[in-house]
């Protein structure tokens, strides 16, 4: 696995994964919510991070945006979930971006319990997305002794 500074070009492969990774995840979502995040991630949430993919035999299977401090995003195609994508790309924000917080859906149960094995825990609920819809976001930091 390979793990790169994204390009612009590869922009419409990250849209496929993202939406792979959203139909296999979010189900709490309304088809309407989806379909306009998704129109948005071009223009309005690619430009504003520092986007990395995670390439096997040639093709992203994966990306992370992080900005500052913080995971904006980490999404892996469907098709790769649990082959350890993830933890890399996550190991690469922590280790090489510093990142120790995360916003995550907390319906999306699967991704809770992923950040929380790898040391993260919840300071802040909010009921409302960044965008003020009715998902539920869980706040989290990284344990500060590091575990595991």
């Amino acid at each position: 696995m390979i793990v790169r500074i994204a390009v612009p070009d590869d922009y419409p492969r990250l849209v496929e994964v993202w939406r792979s990774a959203v139909d296999a995840t979010h189900h709490f979502l309304r088809p309407a919510d989806r379909d306009d995040i998704e129109q948005h991630l071009v223009a309005d949430y690619f430009p504003h991070v520092r986007l990395v993919v995670a390439e096997v035999d040639g093709q992203v299977v994966g990306f992370a945006g992080t900005a500052g401090d913080t995971l904006e995003m980490l999404f892996v195609d469907a098709a790769h979930r649990g082959s350890g994508v993830g933890s890399v790309l996550l190991a690469h924000a922590v280790d090489d971006c510093g990142i120790t917080r995360v916003d995550v859906n907390e319906d999306n149960v699967d991704a809770v319990g992923f950040y929380r094995r790898r040391g993260f825990v919840e300071f802040e609920r909010s009921a409302l997305d960044e965008q003020g819809r009715p998902y539920p976001i869980l706040r989290m930091v990284r344990d500060a002794s590091g575990n595991p």
